[in-house]
Formats: C-alpha cells, structure tokens, sequence
C-alpha cells in the first residue's frame, strides 16, 4: 500500500472513510456505512502507525467520535461534539509522516464531516440530531405563541412616528409601540403612516401622503 505514502491519496482515504464514519451518525444506514468508513479508516492507521503509538492514537479518535454520539444523544448542544471533532483530527494528523501530509488529512476531516449531511437529503436521519441542526421550529402548529400573529394583525392600520426613521424607528399604533422600518423613507417625529407588511420579523410602515398619492393615482 505504497500509494498512501501520496498526501493526496491520504486526503481522499480520509475524505471517503470520514464520509461514511459521519454518514453513519447522521442517516440509519443499518451499519452499512460504518462498516465501509470503519475498513477504510482502518487502512490508513494500519499503514502510518507505529506499534508503539497505534494503541493510544486510535483511542484518541475513537474517544472522539464517541464524545461526538453522546452529544448528539444527550447534551444536543455541540459543546462536547467540538471537542471530540478535535480528538479525532489529532488521531488522524499526529500518525501522518510529514505536517504537510497531517495537515491534508485534517483537511479531509473537515470537509468530509459536513459533507455528510447531504445523505440525510436521500436516506431518513437521525433523531438525535435534530436540535444541533436547528430543525426544531417553535411554530404555533406545535402549540408555540409567538409575536408574529399579532404583528400580521397590524397591517393596514395607521399610526403615528414615536422617533425619527432612518429609516427604522418607533411607531405607535392604538396605543402601543412598535419597532417599525419604512425601508427607503426617512421621516420625521410624530408623522402619519400606514401599515403595509408585517412578516412576523419586522413591521414595514409607509408615510400617509405617499399612501394618499397613490389612491389618487389610481
């Protein structure tokens, strides 16, 4: 196996074996995944280790990826999953022959890990993941109130500048304020606008004479 002596060949048995490794993780793949990571990854140590140091340099990438599951199981913030991402570039860059090599297949790793995710694109994913990926949504289906309802009830109200916009400011509208933008206008205090778009993140306000102007128009 003198062609992983190649830092290149190096990158490219790291990128495949991390894929599938993280693959894993990511999508129920009954295993199949690993097995192919695992037998991959395993060519690499087996050529670049030493007898003296396989042991505890194996170790420290397997202790990795398991800090990586229990994140994934239990903690589900990223905290620890970090930290075992670290352990597991180390166990792949210290047994490399030159920094140029160590680098490479670190390299790998770290594109190999994200890219990963497009199999939860064609095969189901796992639970576990959800909250590191952001896929819970506090939406009102699911029994969350947010302020996003009542801002869409605001749209085609009038109301009074509270501050200069420029062009955001504070709106008051049948007696409350409101953090509003006009987009492009910039208006003075205590000004009369209009409510024309509220999408649940912003309030977008129109001056009344350019509201005015447009009736007529019509």
């Amino acid at each position: 196996m003198e062609f992983l002596d190649m830092a290149v060949i190096g990158f490219l048995v790291v990128f495949i074996a991390t894929l599938f490794i993280f693959g894993e993780v990511m999508v129920k793949a009954k295993g199949l995944f690993a097995v192919i990571g695992i037998v991959i990854m395993t060519l690499y140590f087996s050529y670049h280790l030493q007898a003296g140091d396989s042991f505890w340099v194996v170790i420290l990438y397997v202790a990795g990826l398991a800090l990586i599951i229990f994140d994934g199981k239990v903690t589900t913030d990223g905290t620890i999953a970090g930290v075992g991402v670290l352990l597991m570039i180390f166990g792949l860059a210290l047994p490399a022959p030159s920094f140029t090599y160590g680098l490479l297949v670190a390299m790998a790793f770290v594109a190999a890990a994200p890219t990963s995710y497009l199999f939860t694109k064609v095969f189901p994913s796992r639970t576990m993941w959800e909250k590191v990926l952001l896929k819970d949504r506090l939406t009102s289906e699911e029994g969350y109130s947010t302020m996003n309802e009542s801002y869409k009830e605001l749209i085609g109200k009038e109301g009074k500048t509270k501050t200069p916009f420029r062009p955001t400011g504070t709106v008051e509208i049948e007696g409350k304020y409101y953090s509003a933008t006009t987009d492009n206008f910039w208006l003075g205090e205590a000004s009369r606008v209009k409510v024309v778009q509220a999408d649940g993140t912003r309030i977008l306000v129109t001056p009344m004479e350019e509201e005015e102007k447009q009736e007529e128009s019509k």
